[in-house]
C-alpha cells in the first residue's frame, strides 16, 4: 500500500520559514518524479513545485520561485520543501504526490498517481 505523509505545517507569521516533508512508504521512491501543490480555501488546487527522479531538475511555480526550494533524499524516500519569505498568500493546504510524468506534464494534478493527505500551512500577516 502506497503512503505519502506530510508533515511540518503550522501557524507562521510573515516572512518566517517552514520545512514540510513528504514520507514516502510501499513504492519505488526513486523511480517517481515528485511533486507538491497547495490548495487554499475556495480556490483550486494549484501547482508549487517539482523534482525529477534524480534531483537534476528542479521546477517551481513562478510565485515560489526564489522562495521556495524543493529537494528529495531517495535513500531515506522523503521530499522536503523549504519554504522562505513565507507570505499569507502562501495559506493552504500543501500536498505531495509522487508519479512517473513527462516534466511538461508536471503542473497538472491529475498526472500524479499518488497523493498526501496535505499539512495546513497557514501565514499570518
Amino acid at each position: 500500500q502506497v503512503q505519502l505523509v506530510e508533515s511540518g505545517g503550522r501557524l507562521v507569521q510573515a516572512g518566517g520559514s517552514l520545512r514540510l516533508s513528504c514520507a514516502a512508504s510501499g513504492l519505488t521512491f526513486g523511480s517517481r518524479v515528485m511533486g507538491w501543490f497547495r490548495q487554499a480555501p475556495g480556490k483550486e488546487r494549484e501547482f508549487v513545485a517539482y523534482m525529477d527522479k534524480s534531483s537534476d531538475s528542479p521546477y517551481y511555480a513562478d510565485s515560489v520561485k526564489g522562495r521556495f526550494t524543493i529537494s528529495r533524499d531517495n535513500a531515506k524516500n522523503t521530499l522536503d520543501l523549504q519554504m522562505n519569505r513565507l507570505k499569507p498568500e502562501d495559506t493552504a493546504v500543501y500536498s505531495c504526490a509522487a508519479g512517473r510524468l513527462h516534466y511538461r506534464a508536471m503542473y497538472y494534478a491529475e498526472s500524479y498517481e499518488y497523493w498526501g493527505q496535505g499539512t495546513q500551512v497557514t501565514v499570518s500577516s
